[in-house]
């Protein structure tokens, strides 16, 4: 069954939830109506620029609305358009009750591990984080209540030794939206089983703040690669020398130990590790 059966919404702003909107488009499954973030100030002139979810629709001529807050006036709005499915994916902002129970099928969403482990806004960083072997997507029946609601379909991935934060999260991501597609019809046909989520396992994990990637060279070797696999990009790790922050560029784990390769010294260009002095 393809989406020109049934109406959905997709909700969802970076670009883990444009690359979702490739593989579903990619299947035949295309949004009615997308929601996202507005425009924001973005790069070194901080000019307003779109989410990439926005230049998604753009680019695929498909209605997209940005609303600045959910108030009665956009539950008004999103209502007249009598969606059988909402789909979110990394939307950013909470939504009521009244929108999670406005469609026919409800409101499902991708969460980027085997909930209810890691419930909260940096699944795969803390997966990276604890050393985890083992990760996953789980597909979750929204309810109001932060990545609580009942399960439909999950998926283990497997985390290799290798993986930092972008690779791990395009495996997730392939598979989250692989598995979406693959269930689309059963939810459109109510033919899914719902699973509670065991409470006795809940595990939260925080918003990333750009101070939570110091990290002091003396610790833990294994330790201070997790946090160099989870934090690539941003806020990226750190050390401190002389006063002056030291940006880890690139390292390894190799016969048990954290090796630094390249840094950036604070105001200088990147160098090899061993010319730092």
């Amino acid at each position: 069954m393809k989406n020109n059966d049934k109406k959905f919404v997709f909700w969802g702003t970076p670009d883990v939830a444009s690359r979702t909107l490739d593989i579903l488009y990619s299947a035949g499954f295309t949004p009615e109506l997308i929601v996202t973030s507005p425009d924001a100030p973005s790069g070194r002139g901080m000019s307003m620029t779109a989410s990439p979810v926005s230049a998604w629709a753009e680019e695929k001529m498909i209605d997209c609305i940005k609303p600045e807050k959910i108030d009665d006036e956009f539950i008004k709005t999103i209502s007249e358009y009598k969606a059988d499915l909402f789909i979110v994916v990394a939307y950013g902002k909470i939504l009521p009750q009244s929108i999670i129970d406005m469609p026919k099928f409800g409101t499902i969403n991708i969460h980027y591990s085997l909930l209810p482990l890691y419930r909260g806004a940096s699944p795969v960083e803390s997966a990276l984080l604890s050393g985890d072997k083992v990760t996953g997507i789980s597909i979750q029946q929204m309810a109001f209540k932060m990545d609580a609601g009942d399960i439909i379909d999950e998926k283990e991935i497997n985390i290799d030794i290798t993986d930092t934060k972008s690779t791990l999260r395009s495996k997730l991501i392939q598979s989250g939206g692989d598995l979406l597609v693959s269930i689309l019809p059963d939810i459109f046909t109510q033919r899914i089983t719902l699973k509670k989520q065991d409470e006795s396992k809940i595990t939260y994990c925080k918003k990333i703040k750009k101070e939570d990637g110091l990290i002091n060279l003396s610790d833990d070797n294994f330790t201070n690669y997790n946090k160099y696999r989870a934090y690539e990009g941003w806020p990226s790790v750190f050390f401190m020398l002389d006063g002056k922050r030291i940006k880890i560029k690139k390292a390894k784990y190799e016969d048990e130990k954290f090796v630094i390769e390249r840094v950036v010294p604070e105001g200088k260009k990147e160098i090899d590790f061993k010319l730092l002095k």
